[in-house]
């Protein structure tokens, strides 16, 4: 190394211990949040729960993890919970919860839940090209002829209290909330065109876990076994 290079590095000042450790802070922080941008972005991301759609199995204000994995490489199954985006602003979702640009900020890179209002948390009942109707003798719903018994179903409510025959349109899944007294789900939309069903592209994820508030951290609410025994349509 030539001597004036030798030099220069010997008359550099020592950097302040303060200053050197402000700098390694600030360099993992910068990677935290790198780190968490890319997770948000392609594995897993946090939603806030806003109605009472779900109850009992999802709580107002809970914050779930959702798995973006679904249906893109995972599959989606009946009784998944599900969250898909409501393209149509059309589901009657509740007013965004609000908040300030530091929230937002720390939303964008998935630090905290997406609260925005054109998502929607529900349960998979139906599948591309399955027969969903109500309701057999005892009120319960079937899929391809099978009866459900639901054991998630909201205490006190009906199976359903509005009669439908559906064949689920392929690509799409066919949803409805726990808490079927107070949920607007595919049964408010089994009038339109694609009778009730949510295209596959629309969904965002399966819901994995709740992960606040403590009291309730747990599963995120997907229940297949009561559907093994419904056939293939």
């Amino acid at each position: 190394m030539p001597a004036s290079r030798r030099d220069r590095r010997r008359r550099r000042p020592p950097r302040h211990p303060a200053a050197a450790f402000l700098i390694e802070i600030a360099t993992i922080l910068v990677f935290a949040l790198v780190i968490s941008f890319v997770v948000k972005t392609f594995l897993f991301r946090a939603f806030y729960i806003p109605s009472e759609s779900m109850e009992s199995t999802l709580e107002v204000d809970d914050r779930i993890i959702v798995n973006l994995l679904a249906p893109e490489l995972l599959d989606v199954e009946r009784g998944d919970v599900v969250v898909f985006e409501d393209t149509e602003k059309s589901w009657g979702a509740s007013a965004d919860v609000e908040t300030n640009a530091f929230q937002d900020a720390m939303t964008f890179v998935g630090l905290l839940p997406d609260t925005s209002s054109h998502f929607v948390v529900k349960r998979v009942i139906g599948l591309g090209g399955d027969e969903v109707e109500c309701c057999d003798d005892q009120g319960r719903v079937m899929v391809n002829g099978e009866p459900l018994d639901e054991p998630y179903i909201f205490d006190g409510d009906a199976p359903s209290e509005v009669e439908f025959s559906v064949t689920v349109p392929e690509d799409s899944v066919w949803v409805l909330g726990d808490h079927r007294g107070n949920s607007a789900d595919s049964r408010s939309h089994i009038d339109e065109t694609n009778r009730g069903a949510v295209d596959l592209e629309n969904v965002v994820g399966r819901s994995t876990a709740v992960i606040w508030p403590l009291d309730n951290f747990g599963g995120g609410g997907s229940q297949r076994e009561p559907f093994d025994s419904v056939p293939d349509p």
